[in-house]
């Protein structure tokens, strides 16, 4: 879901709350939670031919969405469905195993 020009914050946060609620609402700008879900899966299926661990940087709600998909909303926190992923925080995956979400420990000194 992009925030685009032209789409107040009013309008915005309902599309993300309708969102949260149903995983096949497209907003005004952007993809469902489940097609998102989907091409982040996709994209790291193809990037696990790559030898070795790789990193992917993405905004939070692509992160919450993959998780979705791989874990279902069971297991998704109503603190990142509702208010998305912290900044600078580190989803772990091995393979499509989800290992540690939305980590902050690296940022503590």
């Amino acid at each position: 879901m992009n925030w685009a020009d032209g789409l107040s914050i009013e309008e915005f946060m309902a599309d993300w709350a309708a969102s949260v609620q149903d995983r096949d609402f497209v907003p005004r700008n952007g993809e469902s939670s489940r097609q998102t879900g989907e091409r982040v899966r996709a994209c790291l299926e193809d990037l696990s031919a790559i030898p070795g661990a790789v990193a992917v940087v993405t905004h939070g709600g692509a992160t919450v969405d993959l998780l979705r998909t791989l874990v279902g909303d069971g297991a998704v926190t109503d603190s990142l469905l509702n208010e998305g992923v912290p900044s600078c925080a580190i989803t772990t995956l091995d393979g499509m195993s989800v290992l540690d979400i939305a980590s902050l420990t690296h940022l503590t000194y």
